[in-house]
Order: structure tokens, then sequence, then C-alpha cells
């Protein structure tokens, strides 16, 4: 626990127990696992119990490498964030800017349960750290201070993830909506 009573980042955290058997299984491989139930089933789906039994073992022995369902949503989080293909600023910060979106509306279409995560539980793990320093290298040259930039992250990520949202709605009410505006 650290200082104000929350637990420790899983990524500041040992990979694994030191106690019990040798390690079967890694945290990326439960991750792995946990992000197909997800995107097969829907992120109700995933629970310590559902993805232990695709794995082939009891809830029990995930606990060892990951000590809450919460733990296991920031990793399964974090991995998707992976997926940025980041390309070489260019001289056009808001072209940058704008693919970066486009990129964030392809990932959270392909993985329909992150961007309602994304809105409610914001997580910065290892690859989140190489998208906002991605980020902050788009706007090297812009005028605007760290901060600012910084909100200029948080509000592309919540817009796109807000955007993702209302394309998943039913389409029986975006038909509706179309048809009196």
């Amino acid at each position: 626990m650290t200082a104000d009573g929350s637990a420790a980042s899983i990524w500041m955290r040992p990979q694994r127990s030191a106690v019990g058997r040798p390690a079967q299984w890694s945290r990326a491989g439960i991750t792995k696992v946990a992000l197909r139930v997800a995107d097969a089933d829907g992120l109700e789906a995933v629970s310590m119990r559902r993805v232990a039994a695709e794995l082939g073992t009891g809830a029990a022995s995930l606990y060892r490498y990951v000590e809450t369902r919460e733990d296991l949503l920031d990793l399964m989080t974090d991995a998707i964030s992976a997926e940025y293909e980041l390309a070489p600023p260019s001289s056009n910060w808001l072209a940058d800017l704008i693919a970066f979106g486009e990129q964030a509306r392809a990932i959270f279409r392909r993985h329909r349960w992150l961007a309602g995560l994304a809105m409610t539980r914001p997580v910065i793990g290892p690859n989140g750290i190489g998208l906002i320093e991605h980020f902050l290298t788009v706007l090297q040259r812009h005028p605007a201070s760290t901060g600012a930039k910084m909100e200029a992250f948080a509000m592309l990520n919540g817009i796109t993830a807000a955007f993702a949202l209302q394309e998943q709605a039913d389409p029986g009410l975006q038909a509706r909506n179309l048809a009196y505006l």
C-alpha cells in the first residue's frame, strides 16, 4: 500500500509472488487471455475465474501474478496502448494529432469494451507512457505549456472514447436521431 492507502501500481510490484511453485504463467500471457475474453464477450465477462478457466487453471493461481481484477484491467488497458503505430512527427502537429485520434478510434472499434473503460478508469502504464511521450514530441515546438499539452492529451483521448461510445449506440436510436435532425 502507498501512503494514501491505495495499492501501488501493478508495474511497481514484482511480476509474480515470490512464494509457491515456479512461475507457470506471465502477466503478459494472462493479459492476452483477458483481452481475448473481453473482445469476444465484453468486459463484464473478464473475471479472475474466467481467465483462469481459459488458461486451464484455478483462479487462486492467478493471484500470484495479479492481485485484483482492477490490476488485470490496468494491464489490459496498457497492453492495448502497444497497438498504436507511432510514426515520427511531421512538421504539421495538427495532422499528427488527427492521425493519432483516428488511430485511437480504430482501436476503440476493435476493442468495443475499451472506450467505456478508458472513460472511467484512465490508467498510465509503460505503453501509455510511450503514447504520452509521442504526443509531447509531436507538440514539442508548440508554445503551450506541458500542463496544457497533457490536458490536450486527456481531451483527445476522452473525446475519441466518447465518440466511439456514441458509434456503438443502438442503430435504431441513431436512425431516429438522424431522422429528427
